[in-house]
């Protein structure tokens, strides 16, 4: 997916040749290969930072998810509970705690 937005590989970068002046390597191929790599760096700070992103919304989206199970569960319960014919100070209760708990949000 990020793979085409990166132009070297480690490999490239062990494997690159600078042909030989007199006195030296040339300065203009070895400042175009740094400014490759230097483009590629960037790029992976970027792909980093889009990633922290997604997993910080797929993070908060899950948590969200696991509040509606418990809210929908809680719901679930009290549907259940108000079928049953017989109904008791306890089941009363019961169903009173429960619908707290989807009103306030707060955990089983």
């Amino acid at each position: 997916m990020y793979q085409d937005r990166i132009l070297l590989t480690g490999k490239d970068i062990l494997e690159k040749e600078f042909k030989i002046d007199t006195r030296g390597y040339r300065p203009q191929e070895v400042d175009k290969f740094l400014d490759v790599i230097i483009r590629d760096y960037e790029e992976f700070v970027s792909i980093i930072k889009e990633l922290e992103n997604d997993k910080k919304a797929i993070l908060e989206e899950n948590i969200k998810l696991k509040q509606d199970i418990r809210s929908l569960k809680t719901k679930l319960e009290v549907l259940k509970e108000g079928n049953s014919r017989d109904v008791s100070n306890v089941d009363l209760l019961k169903r009173l705690s429960n619908l707290e708990k989807i009103i306030y949000g707060e955990d089983n």
